[in-house]
């Protein structure tokens, strides 16, 4: 079974980003748009900016660490895949 780890982009004036991981990387976007997922998503509307497909969900977990802590990363990732 495969992981997806993933950015969005919210679709307002001044845009932040959001990054987490999932299996199903369709139904979890559809779930941040509808005000239903994460709690800090809720009230915007995001668009999927980047996402990378990882083996086992160990790794996407220390890969949706590492780039949630990695503020250059998160910044050239933005800039890059906007």
């Amino acid at each position: 079974m495969s992981f997806f780890v993933y950015m969005l982009k919210s679709l307002q004036k001044k845009s932040v980003t959001y990054v987490g991981y999932t299996k199903n990387l369709t139904k979890r976007i559809k779930l941040h748009n509808t005000g239903k997922g994460a709690k800090f998503t809720r009230g915007r509307k995001w668009k999927l900016i980047y996402k990378e497909k990882i083996s086992t969900k160990n790794q996407a977990i220390s890969r949706e660490y590492y780039i949630k802590n990695n503020k250059k990363l998160r910044k050239i990732i933005k800039e890059k895949y906007q």
